[in-house]
């Protein structure tokens, strides 16, 4: 049985970190369903900060714009550094 007395740690970060793979799963689906190569746009909307590399297809530019971009650069560095381990 589970001490309901016990203090439960809330952790920001993984929800952060999960809604930005969310968000990143969702505009690729989007991209891909409009025939564009998901990597190449976002990549270009990355560097660019142009939200015209986005379709606005199922609302795609307006869920990445929802996110700050550097805080996807930062989760792309983490994932990429972590798999690579």
């Amino acid at each position: 049985m589970k001490d309901v007395t016990e203090t439960m740690s809330f952790k920001s970060d993984d929800l952060k970190r999960d809604n930005i793979k969310h968000v990143l799963r969702l505009v690729k689906d989007a991209l891909d369903e409009r025939g564009y190569n998901s990597v190449n746009q976002l990549a270009g909307y990355l560097i660019s900060n142009d939200p015209a590399y986005i379709s606005s297809h199922n609302n795609a530019r307006t869920v990445i714009q929802s996110v700050e971009r550097y805080e996807i650069i930062e989760e792309l560095v983490r994932a990429y550094l972590e798999d690579d381990k």
